[in-house]
């Protein structure tokens, strides 16, 4: 039954990458989705596009784990700060500006928006850097249930994910990667909460599941009684950390701000706030708040041994077959869509903003569109063969992975890229600054993270801080260094003033 449930859903989706070939015949449709996406497409691509494996496996189950119930913070951090607030602070604005200029990724928005070609240049070599080691820990988040719920080798998973995912990529582009996340999306929602109900009811419903969490204890992390049952938990100051990593830092990510490129018009931009918003409540919450139940399982846990990875699967191995077919196709779906995302945003970056001008000049619309298509499948490929090597190695935790990736690239665009959007001030010279500031910290920190004060030796507490520092480094360092070109900046803005027609129920007339 798993296996043919999986084969559906396989075909469902190649079966869409096809139809949607008529959608990728030229780059703004294959990147972009003709910039005509509306608000369910595009609320679902960025909200499944956030949440993979990484966060059912990897986050739910080592911030469950540690901080109890608590860890339902993180889940309502994503939906506020991470979906409703960046949607409103940034959606329309990225929309109108990355429109004006013509700009179809993020480097070549900074390229744009700041006249420098080496500033475009430096974006994308962090982007395809950075997002490998995040693309690989989507691989092994998928490798602990397909060990539980199937006798199936690791590398075969691997294989078929790679292999399918390029196949409706390579095919459709944006559009099919849109219509696919939201088919995925749905799968999503119904698994969480199907998921969620199975495993309370098994330990005796909502309330008796409480109570035995109250019950927990241990001396390494807390000594006070019920600590993994309260409010916030035995560590708030570090959970505070996770929630600003996974939260704040979607605003800097080149493939979750991509989503806003391709938005229709400003109903999609309404309607897509709210569905964004409550899809994270349900999905983000629902994975923390299920993690935070994992002590209930601590007879069948060993940490030490088999990691914090192996929490959410031993919370789910005793549930019907049928269930767990809905949990691998639930965690399967968010690994595809985010490795969707991660391999367009990949792929057309290297192409419009590295090759293009740089080393192939005058590269042809139908050139562009093969370069593209080519780097999805060297992507995948590569990032495939990490997480095979990964696999063999002794780096097994999915946090940190995904920690030091989501830590370098928004530590780098976050600051950058919102004062662009918004303060005609911001200089070239500042972005370099937080390029530089936010991939160094996080090399630092993979690498000797004992030169760290103990706070920041944790990658997820490192990449918190490097966020948070480049906000006050962007606009520190443009009051001190030259300004941009009054005239330029004038004409770039104007795009925000141009009168536009809607109707009586939007604005009042004169």
């Amino acid at each position: 039954m798993k296996l043919i449930i999986l084969i559906i859903y396989f075909a469902v989706l190649i079966g869409i990458g096809l139809y949607c070939r008529k959608n990728a015949t030229d780059v703004n449709g294959f990147v972009l989705g003709g910039r005509s996406v509306g608000p369910w497409l595009t609320a679902f691509a960025y909200g499944t596009s956030y949440f993979s494996a990484v966060v059912f496996v990897g986050y739910a189950g080592q911030f469950g784990w540690r901080y109890g119930i608590a860890a339902t913070w993180a889940g309502i951090g994503n939906a506020v700060i991470g979906s409703l607030l960046a949607w409103v602070v940034l959606g329309r604005r990225t929309r109108i500006m990355t429109q004006h200029l013509d700009s179809a990724t993020m480097p070549q928005f900074f390229g744009q928006r700041f006249e420098s070609q080496p500033l475009k240049i430096m974006a994308s070599v962090i982007i395809f850097i950075f997002l490998i080691p995040y693309t690989a820990s989507l691989y092994n988040g998928l490798s602990r249930l397909f060990g539980m719920a199937f006798d199936i080798d690791y590398s075969v998973c691997i294989i078929l994910m790679a292999v399918l995912t390029a196949i409706y990529v390579i095919a459709g582009g944006y559009m099919a990667t849109a219509i696919n996340d939201f088919i995925q999306g749905i799968i999503m929602l119904v698994g969480i909460v199907t998921v969620i109900a199975a495993v309370l009811n098994s330990k005796g419903g909502f309330m008796t599941a409480l109570d035995g969490l109250a019950q927990a204890t241990d001396e390494t992390v807390a000594s006070t009684p019920g600590v993994f049952a309260s409010f916030f938990g035995p560590d708030p100051l570090n959970l505070m950390f996770v929630v600003i990593l996974t939260s704040l830092g979607t605003w800097g990510l080149p493939q979750m701000v991509q989503k806003f490129y391709a938005i229709k018009n400003e109903e999609a931009i309404t309607k897509g706030t709210i569905i964004s918003t409550l899809f994270a409540l349900v999905v983000a919450g629902g994975c923390y708040f299920l993690g935070g139940f994992g002590r209930l399982f601590s007879d069948q846990i060993d940490i030490a041994s088999n990691g914090y990875d192996s929490v959410i699967p031993t919370m789910l191995q005793n549930l019907s077959p049928a269930l767990i077919a809905l949990v691998v196709i639930l965690v399967l779906s968010a690994s595809m869509s985010t490795l969707s995302s991660l391999v367009i945003a990949s792929s057309s970056t290297l192409t419009i903003d590295f090759l293009k001008d740089n080393f192939i000049k005058k590269m042809s619309e139908k050139t562009q569109l093969l370069y593209i298509r080519i780097l999805v499948v060297v992507f995948i490929a590569i990032s495939a063969i990490i997480a095979l090597i990964q696999y063999k190695s002794s780096v097994t935790f999915i946090a940190q992975l995904m920690g030091i990736s989501w830590g370098a690239l928004a530590g780098s665009f976050l600051a950058p890229f919102l004062y662009s959007l918004y303060w005609k001030k911001t200089s070239a010279l500042s972005c370099w600054v937080s390029f530089l500031f936010g991939s160094i910290i996080m090399i630092l920190d993979m690498l000797s993270p004992q030169i760290f004060p103990e706070l920041m030796r944790s990658p997820i507490n490192c990449g918190a801080v490097t966020m948070l520092a480049g906000l006050i480094i962007v606009p520190v360092v443009s009051l001190l260094t030259p300004k941009p070109d009054p005239q330029k900046m004038e004409e770039i803005f104007a795009c925000y003033d141009k009168p536009t027609q809607v109707p009586q129920k939007t604005a009042l007339g004169k």
